[in-house]
């Protein structure tokens, strides 16, 4: 009787221990968003405030701006502004490059290559948005 509770016992432990190393399900990775779904993102949550969401400079707080908030939608300002003079814009502020310092500085996006990047992007996009 012994020797077969020890059997049992034994038998019992390695299923136990058997039971603890099978692997669960590896879950399935989630995946990120993209940079140009990061940006938009990051257009709405800080650009849209004072450029509005449609980027036409209509933005709740651009009422209280002196001056008005830049309107993405000008064809002609696209023409001349460049993507360096944007991500400049961007990152170090209005004031960077002679224009309002009240345009605050993104200094985070600095080393964000990918997601500045699509931010310029994006405000290219507002050009043409209907």
């Amino acid at each position: 009787m012994k020797r077969l509770s020890l059997v049992f016992v034994a038998v019992a432990a390695l299923a136990i221990n058997a039971c603890k190393h099978e692997q669960a399900p590896t879950p399935t990775p989630r995946a990120q968003p993209s940079p140009a779904q990061r940006a938009q993102e990051l257009f709405t949550n800080r650009c849209a405030t004072c450029h509005g969401p449609q980027g036409t400079g209509d933005g709740p707080a651009a009422a209280a701006l002196n001056p008005r908030p830049r309107n993405f939608r000008d064809t002609s300002w696209h023409a001349r502004a460049t993507d360096e003079h944007l991500r400049k814009v961007i990152v170090e502020g209005g004031a960077s490059v002679g224009l309002s310092p009240l345009m605050a500085a993104n200094a985070d996006l600095a080393t964000d290559v990918p997601l500045r990047d699509a931010l310029v992007a994006h405000v290219r996009t507002l050009m043409t948005a209907h």
